[in-house]
């Protein structure tokens, strides 16, 4: 397979989607990962498999009506394997296999066919010190942005994800890209006051747009370094209960096409009558419970050169 992601619009041709089967059952409080699922398991609100299953059904349903080639991973029993973008990220024709947390270790495992289907020099393992996890990683052709976590309290933080070592290492296997590290807020238990990966706080779209949370980023210099970029005119600005709902997850199937849960009403409108683009509405709120989203779902593996 010849490996090409530049972007988080162009046209999609291949992706590995999640894995809905053998979830498990829903963790205990202390053995969850993120402050999204800590809420809804304390709550008693942890989605079913059968939820999970049918919504994974109804998005893979639009990636094939759209002719995109979807790869699976290897079904682990008990084990959550719904959030791809996790594991592992494509940058131009290099794949990235990502330190997740040590909880999740057994989840690479499952990759192993489609790994094997890339050129071995091609793929990349980081070094044990080196912390991201794809969705820390938003692409936007030479520009590269980065959520990290730099306190003190980094090694204590659950959702501390990406660390600066890694985008020094990426650096090094992308060194014609201009990487933009964005510092952003962290919360292990209240998931409207700290964002888990970079995915839930700013997305492109589009041709030049994009989706933003500005409460997400801890300094405000990296929130004005992404208005220089785009442009203030072309950002569309997420609430703090969209951002509650990850409205900022959406997945790109075109320029001219995106993803979205169904109940994201105000973004959807301001897709499609502001910025002409075609909106595919999905059910996904079920999934939300666990921290993540459409994108999240998703590792491409193919995009055109739009």
């Amino acid at each position: 397979m010849q490996l090409n992601v530049r972007n988080e619009t162009s046209t999609l041709r291949a992706a590995v989607l999640g894995q809905p089967c053998s979830i498990g059952p829903s963790p205990s409080l202390d053995c969850t990962y993120d402050a999204k699922s800590y809420e809804t398991v304390r709550r008693g609100v942890y989605p079913k498999e059968e939820k999970i299953d049918y919504e994974m059904h109804e998005f893979e349903r639009v990636l094939l009506r759209y002719g995109v080639e979807i790869f699976r991973p290897r079904i682990i029993e008990d084990c959550n394997q719904v959030f791809a973008r996790d594991v592992a990220f494509v940058i131009d024709d290099n794949i990235i296999i990502s330190n997740i947390i040590p909880d999740r270790e057994d989840e690479k495992e499952a990759y192993g066919e489609v790994f094997g289907n890339i050129v071995y020099s091609k793929i990349f393992n980081l070094p044990e010190k080196a912390h991201v996890e794809g969705g820390d990683v938003v692409l936007f052709d030479d520009v590269i942005f980065i959520g990290i976590y730099t306190a003190s309290d980094y090694g204590f933080l659950k959702t501390a994800r990406t660390n600066s070592y890694a985008l020094s290492f990426l650096r090094e296997i992308c060194p014609r890209k201009t990487f933009i590290p964005i510092e952003l807020i962290k919360h292990d238990t209240d998931p409207r006051k700290g964002v888990l990966h970079l995915d839930c706080a700013f997305m492109p779209v589009g041709r030049g747009k994009a989706l933003i949370y500005r409460e997400g980023f801890f300094k405000r210099r990296d929130y004005f370094r992404v208005v220089e970029i785009f442009g203030e005119g072309n950002l569309f600005h997420i609430t703090e209960e969209e951002m509650y709902y990850m409205n900022t997850n959406i997945f790109s199937l075109s320029p001219s096409v995106v993803v979205t849960e169904n109940r994201f009403d105000r973004l959807n409108s301001h897709l499609e009558n502001e910025w002409g683009i075609t909106v595919e509405r999905v059910p996904y709120y079920e999934i939300s419970k666990m921290g993540g989203l459409l994108r999240c779902s998703t590792l491409p593996l193919v995009r055109d050169d739009d």
